[in-house]
């Protein structure tokens, strides 16, 4: 990559971002965006978190950034699709609109370089904890909001013994039963429902656990999160997907790490 020049893909996909919170990791997402740019850019979903900002008011000046930034990209011609999740539900009234240039809409269908077809949709509606019980979801989010705060102290005593960020919540979730069961229950589902409309594949968020994978017979694809994971889904101009982690921001001196995951 040419310094200054950013790497530019057919296709970036961003879920669960949660602008408003202070989880949310603005730095690192707005120094990608610096690095990395599209023909399209997908935010699917939980960009803004409408829950946290009804609760109490955060918005740093990094979070405006953020939005500068991506109406700037949607000026400079790349194309920008936005499918509102279970936090930023308030803009689902407002489906076939357009917002500086950002398209809202509930879904919709990404047409890869090779032809294959994937259905892009948040995945919250699969999610039986958002849709049968609610209480339950908003309590769950209070105790995600506490794990997020021990994770920051966890890694601020990691930095100031020169150890690189590692998410203790992350590694929480992926340890608990339960909790990985969800998790196989939502793909499937997921899976199930790009095949009801006929897609070679699905690109959700939601759950904040980025993964690739054909385990249902079709492609299943999770950006992740920019709270826990930093990472985002791209899509090559010959047609493969990779997932990429971005842990730093400029003014760290650690490079970042990207995951060598692509798949044909």
């Amino acid at each position: 990559m040419t310094e200054g020049v950013p790497k530019r893909f057919r296709a970036l996909f961003i879920s669960d971002v949660h602008l408003g919170t202070r989880g949310c990791q603005a730095e690192r997402l707005l120094d990608f965006l610096r690095e990395h740019d599209a023909e399209t850019i997908y935010l699917v979903g939980d960009i803004v978190d409408g829950w946290a900002l009804r609760s109490s008011w955060y918005w740093p000046q990094a979070h405006n950034d953020v939005v500068q930034k991506l109406l700037r990209a949607a000026r400079k011609g790349s194309r920008l699709i936005y499918i509102p999740g279970n936090h930023d539900e308030f803009l689902r009234g407002y489906y076939g609109t357009h917002f500086g240039g950002i398209e809202v809409v509930e879904n919709t269908i990404h047409a890869g370089a090779d032809g294959r077809r994937y259905l892009v949709v948040h995945g919250d509606i699969f999610d039986l904890i958002v849709t049968q019980a609610r209480w339950l979801a908003l309590l769950g989010d209070k105790a995600y909001d506490f794990a997020l705060t021990a994770n920051r102290l966890f890694n601020g005593l990691r930095r100031i013994f020169g150890a690189p960020y590692w998410s203790l919540s992350k590694w929480a979730k992926l340890k608990v039963k339960n909790a990985v069961n969800y998790i196989g229950a939502f793909e499937k589902a997921l899976a199930t429902e790009a095949n009801r409309h006929k897609a070679d594949g699905v690109i959700c968020g939601h759950i904040h656990t980025a993964a690739m994978h054909d385990d249902y017979g079709l492609r299943y694809i999770n950006c992740g999160d920019w709270v826990e994971s930093c990472t985002a889904v791209a899509e090559h101009h010959d047609g493969t997907f990779e997932i990429i982690t971005w842990t730093h921001t400029s003014a760290d001196k650690a490079p970042a790490l990207k995951l060598a995951q692509k798949a044909a």
